[in-house]
């Protein structure tokens, strides 16, 4: 039977022909559906973790317990987890434990370009690459096989192409006859006192070299000879751009990218005259080729930074753009929040009072654009907190008031709290906003601790985030409704005042959460065109639904409201001195 699926959707199903029992994640594009497709398949236990080293930490207790496991998340969300992958390197797995990360070159929804191969050479982990869908499935299950033969975690490399083109697969049936999960204590393998971890570090080494030995021979990794002028080693999303550029050419297709195949290596590059590495970001593959007295061409000519595309890897051999066709110029389409997003008018009012503020990863993330230009900060998950506290540290006592960390739920219950938690300690005198729309909003409306919501739909205990608070050490908490312009700007003049940490925490959901019911309040609003005087006060929100419509007779133009996109959140309407925003007839 075959399908057509994506290459997150093959990864899924090839957990699932893994017999895995548990799988767990943090949503983070490009590796979301992974997790949203598993949860399909009824015999593995799917969920939401706060963030990815809970993730991480669930699998390897399932491991532990004997049963297979998988952990899925994008590159940044490995630097959370790496804690305990690094120490699962040295105290092996039980059943196969796999993670999968997707990598975001060319940061379509991601603040840096990690390559995480980096990570597997760090934690001394085998990493597969797939170059498509068939290959993300066949990966998934062959790198739960590794895992047992060589008692290792396993990583599972994709990137945004990968994970969401789609090509066919060709399914199977699950595998069958796998150890049933049972308790076994081994403590000197599990425990990593520093006794028993100098024991394992001797054995990590030596599975790298049995690795490197298996890659050899193994057919993850093959040689399509064709001429022999020009060679290239490639691996991933890369080897399908080497193909339709280059077809003629020699080509070492790696499906393990750590460690490593150099024996293989060096016999593919005896018989070609020139090589070359074509990959996408760091020179990984690339070094390590130079590091063993091979010659080879690689970032000479392709850059470190962005996406690697045919068009680019045309030019980077001297080779004419094969594309005839000539592309119309698209109006540029710059990120907006939703109409009615509960966060516009808390910007607006930071705006307004000229706060300095420290932001955070989400879609609130898009205060820093105009009109509102409302975000000072944005370093990583959590850093919200934790800067807009080491910011006061320095700061005059006038300057101090100034300062507010903005930071959604699902990124507070990520690593945000640790981070309130140091603010409280050590009463650092800065305002929290947590913007509170019970929902993972950004990746696609994923629950969270908060929502109330598991994956797979069930109701379940939501964590009070005002008790939160309090239990952490902050004193003063208040909550607040974000469409009520002076409410929100009263809270955070009086907020910011107050010389001890304080948190305000909003409590309107995201306008796509459909379990809320009606978010607006029932009346889409227009403009009444006799009472606007052009004065474009509702256009400092910058709400998609607000359109300006210049005078046909050259005269000034007015405001107006698009029925299909207004959901009546009546912020606009706040705005307006001339009382011209209303209900609409």
């Amino acid at each position: 039977m075959k399908e057509i699926l994506s290459g997150n959707e093959a990864i899924a199903r090839g957990a699932f022909e893994a017999g895995v029992k548990v799988a767990s994640a943090y949503p983070g594009t490009p590796s979301t559906e992974i997790l949203e497709t598993i949860v399909n398949y009824k015999e593995i236990d799917a969920s939401w973790a706060p963030n990815e080293k809970v993730a991480v930490e669930v699998a390897i207790g399932a491991s532990f317990g004997g049963g297979r496991a998988i952990a899925c998340m994008k590159h940044v969300g490995v630097n959370v987890a790496a804690d305990p992958l690094f120490t699962l390197s040295y105290t092996g797995v039980g059943g196969g434990f796999v993670l999968v990360v997707a990598d975001d070159p060319e940061m379509h929804s991601s603040q840096d370009e990690q390559d995480s191969r980096n990570y597997a050479k760090f934690a001394k982990v085998p990493m597969l690459e797939p170059a498509d869908s068939q290959e993300c499935k066949d990966f998934t299950r062959i790198a739960f096989e590794l895992s047992e033969q060589f008692d290792a975690p396993v990583m599972l490399r994709s990137c945004t192409r990968i994970s969401h083109g789609k090509s066919i697969v060709e399914l199977a049936e699950p595998v069958t006859g796998l150890p049933t999960p049972k308790l076994v204590k081994n403590p000197s393998k599990l425990v990593m006192l520093p006794g028993n971890a100098k024991i394992r570090h001797p054995f990590v080494e030596e599975r790298l070299v049995k690795l490197a030995e298996y890659g050899a021979s193994a057919t993850l990794n093959r040689v399509e000879m064709r001429d022999t002028e020009i060679g290239i080693i490639t691996a991933g999303v890369s080897y399908q751009y080497v193909r339709e550029v280059l077809p003629t050419a020699s080509v070492l297709k790696l499906g393990m990218v750590h460690p490593l195949p150099m024996a293989l290596i060096k016999e593919f590059a005896a018989k070609v005259k020139k090589l070359y590495v074509v990959e996408e970001l760091d020179p990984f593959i690339e070094e390590q080729v130079k590091a063993a007295g091979i010659a080879v061409i690689g970032k000479e000519i392709i850059s470190r930074c962005g996406e690697l595309t045919p068009g680019r890897l045309r030019k980077a051999f001297g080779l004419p753009d094969a594309s005839q066709t000539t592309v119309e110029k698209l109006p540029g389409r710059p990120p907006n929040m939703c109409p009615g997003c509960p966060h516009r008018g808390v910007f607006y009012s930071l705006s307004q009072l000229k706060a300095y503020v420290t932001g955070d990863i989400g879609c609130y993330t898009l205060g820093f654009m105009p009109p509102l230009n409302a975000m000072d900060t944005c370093v990583c998950m959590g850093a919200s907190i934790s800067s807009a506290s080491g910011i006061v540290r320095v700061l005059s006592p006038e300057e101090k008031k100034k300062v507010v960390a903005v930071i959604g739920d699902s990124t507070f219950l990520h690593t945000g709290i640790n981070s309130l938690m140091e603010m409280a300690y050590n009463q650092s005198p800065a305002t929290v906003v947590i913007l509170d729309n019970r929902i993972t909003a950004m990746t696609g409306r994923q629950d969270n601790p908060a929502s109330g919501w598991t994956l797979s739909g069930g109701e379940t205990n939501a964590v009070d985030l005002v008790q939160l608070c309090k239990a952490v050490g902050i004193r003063h908490v208040r909550v607040v409704d974000p469409l009520n312009l002076e409410e929100t700007r009263a809270a955070l003049n009086e907020e910011m005042e107050r010389p001890e940490p304080s948190v305000i925490i909003t409590n309107r959901p995201c306008v796509l959460v459909k379990r809320e019911g009606v978010f607006n309040k029932g009346l889409l609003l227009s403009v009444d065109q006799d009472h606007c005087t052009g004065c474009k006060a509702c256009l400092k929100i910058g709400c998609p639904a607000i359109e300006w419509q210049p005078a046909p007779d050259g005269k000034k133009g007015k405001a107006y409201i698009d029925p299909l996109l207004c959901n009546g959140c009546d912020v606009c309407r706040q705005l307006c001195k001339f009382n011209a925003i209303g209900s609409a007839k």
